[in-house]
């Protein structure tokens, strides 16, 4: 299989990520037969600095014509007081909107070794295994008009969906929740929101179609407090986009590391984004201490959602796994009698797990 991927590194810590899972894929790509070609394009801060846009013309062209986008970060302090439109975050919200990514995945799923850095009790995160299905293209961010007004004594923004909108990322969840536990929450606020309660009437309307999937409606204050409460009564979870923004940003901390979470924001025919949930890390960039590991997991998600490739994607995650496992871990993680790494000998780490005879030898034997 021959696959054009563009990494687009960003700003901070983007640059040395983006390249460990590069090396990794390109592990993946001997080890499998497959070949993967890797142009790399500006996006967010180092856009603005290059091309005064955080989304250059041809970084959208060239994602438009590529098979799937890996992405590092975006942002700093260096750009923090650009106006709206010059801030490297247009940049992600830009190519998003630009190649239609209307649905963001993010799974949430604790290491047991990493458990005692959640800021809650062991024995309420323990056993967590969620994934949040956030509407990305809708919503207050997109909404029209969004504006200051009477010379700034007031101020709009508008809350905007589409039916066929919420139809599809309400169909993607529902087809998530049936390859994992059957279980589903719809998040909203129907109580106060018109926008909310169409979705409440979408969502009930949809689960005629998938009998076999259980569904409960909550209202988004209440599911903010039983994310922290009891986060393993969550199988799938389907919001809209602002408050995917946040509950997903909530649930990113329940199991001790942003540095271990990845996501993918994905289209209708395959075409996705990936990206680790970590931000751009600025104070440690070059330093080579950063964690690769959402990265190269975000490469697993590409694997999976973009390419089909099933069992290539589970020989990374296993691989994370086993040297998660084995205790080394870069300086962002805490594991009791561990090794800490430095971000190329963590990459190497999982490269000499994906070529080792075992480990192939133990993936491969879930297909026969």
């Amino acid at each position: 299989m021959k696959k054009i991927i563009a990494l687009l590194p960003g700003d901070g810590i983007g640059e040395e990520v983006i390249q460990s899972a590069k090396q990794v894929l390109q592990t993946v790509a001997k080890q499998f037969g497959h070949s993967f070609v890797f142009p790399s394009y500006d996006i967010g801060g180092v856009a603005i600095d290059r091309h005064n846009t955080p989304l250059p013309e041809e970084t959208i062209a060239e994602c438009k014509g590529s098979d799937a986008v890996l992405l590092g970060a975006v942002g700093g302090p260096k750009w923090d007081q650009n106006p709206s439109h010059l801030r490297p975050e247009k940049g992600l919200l830009g190519i998003r909107k630009q190649l239609g990514l209307f649905a963001n995945l993010r799974p949430v799923k604790g290491f047991p070794e990493l458990l005692h850095a959640s800021p809650l009790k062991e024995e309420v995160v323990k056993g967590s295994d969620l994934l949040i299905v956030r509407e990305l293209t809708g919503g207050l961010y997109f909404g029209t008009p969004s504006e200051r007004r009477d010379g700034g004594r007031s101020v709009v923004d508008t809350l905007s969906y589409e039916r066929y909108e919420i139809e599809r990322i309400v169909d993607k969840a529902f087809q998530s929740a049936k390859l994992r536990r059957n279980h589903l929450t719809s998040v909203d606020k129907a109580n106060v929101l018109e926008s909310s309660k169409l979705w409440r009437e979408i969502v009930d309307k949809k689960a005629a179609e998938y009998p076999e999937v259980t569904v409960e409606h909550q209202l988004v204050d209440a599911a903010a407090m039983k994310l922290i409460t009891n986060p393993t009564a969550f199988d799938v979870i389907v919001t809209e986009n602002m408050f995917g923004d946040i509950l997903s940003d909530e649930a990113s901390v329940l199991t001790g590391s942003l540095g271990m979470l990845p996501s993918a924001s994905l289209r209708e025919d395959g075409l996705g984004l990936y990206e680790p949930v970590h931000g751009s890390a600025p104070d440690i960039a070059g330093k080579g201490v950063a964690n690769p590991l959402a990265t190269i997991l975000s490469s697993a998600l590409m694997l999976r959602h973009s390419f089909g490739l099933e069992e290539e994607a589970l020989a990374v995650e296993e691989a994370v796994r086993v040297v998660i496992e084995q205790g080394y871990h870069t300086a962002d993680l805490s594991i009791s009698n561990g090794f800490i790494v430095n971000t190329t000998e963590m990459t190497s780490h999982i490269i000499e797990q994906l070529t080792s005879q075992d480990a192939m030898t133990s993936i491969q034997s879930c297909y026969v």
